[in-house]
């Protein structure tokens, strides 16, 4: 793929608009180190899409600041809140000059204000708990997510350093692959080492494949379809699919697990020509 049909896929603008997956994003950026005009078609995108925004722009509302910062502030509150006892328990009534009767006698113990008082402790324990309990779940869940977020960065980081060695490799022939009539929005990357005749496929750009079905590439030589390998997900960029002596271009179809012998045309998705 030369560089005018690598500024015309696409790529640039998706990188602007924050659509690009983290593997295009860092092929990008190591290409417009490398190439100018590249780093031209980026600038010039950037300052286009800049200006729609600006011409496009919608002033809030002035309130809006107040509104955000006092519910800040009220939710801050709720979360400062620490059990602890009512101040303003009922008093026992009676005390020392109203605790005997007129004949002398002692008045009972106000059995119902000390109830009344052991259950808003009990209440107030319970809610304490329960913040506390729902406190720590929420931890456990963030960390979860955070971790689980760091397993894919990584996994992200490793397959575009393994597509940026890809490009940087002058022995490494890239092949762009474009979606047919009926997918028109699939794409695919075809890497192929001169030396080796080895060939990787990055088919990241399509649609995922049916339970029991599997996408197979396929080499064009001398007019003719060559299997060059059943692709997996854990495969991309990673793994040579086939060794190709000679192509003309390439396609991917998608076949019944396992694979066919001959390319089925109508499950055709793309094909590039080299």
């Amino acid at each position: 793929m030369n560089t005018k049909e690598y500024i015309s896929s696409g790529i640039i603008e998706s990188y602007i608009l924050g659509h690009a997956s983290p593997e295009e994003a860092g092929i990008l950026e190591c290409v417009m180190k490398n190439n100018a005009e590249v780093k031209t078609a980026f600038e010039e995108a950037q300052k286009t899409l800049e200006d729609l925004a600006t011409a496009q722009a919608v002033t809030p509302p002035s309130d809006l600041k107040s509104k955000i910062w006092n519910k800040i502030q009220q939710e801050q509150t709720v979360e400062e809140l620490s059990p602890s006892l009512p101040a303003d328990l009922p008093e026992a009534k009676g005390r020392t000059e109203n605790n005997t009767d007129i004949k002398g006698y002692q008045k009972n113990t106000p059995w119902k204000t000390y109830a009344i008082a052991a259950s808003v402790l009990f209440l107030v324990s319970v809610g304490g708990n329960l913040f506390w309990m729902n406190t720590q779940s929420a931890n456990q869940k963030e960390m979860a997510l955070m971790i689980a977020d760091k397993k894919q960065q990584d996994q992200a980081m490793e397959k575009m350093n393994r597509k940026i060695d890809m490009f940087s490799n002058p022995d490494m022939q890239m092949v762009m692959l474009k979606g047919v009539e009926k997918h028109a929005e699939a794409k695919a990357m075809v890497f192929w080492d001169k030396k080796t005749k080895e060939v990787y496929l990055n088919a990241e750009k399509l649609p995922k494949a049916p339970e029991g079905m599997q996408y197979q590439l396929w080499a064009i030589e001398d007019g003719k379809p060559v299997n060059a390998g059943m692709y997996t997900e854990d495969k991309d960029s990673r793994t040579a699919l086939a060794s190709i002596p000679n192509a003309q271009a390439f396609a991917i179809t998608l076949e019944k697990a396992g694979g066919s012998s001959v390319p089925t045309m109508e499950n055709m998705f793309v094909m590039g020509k080299i």
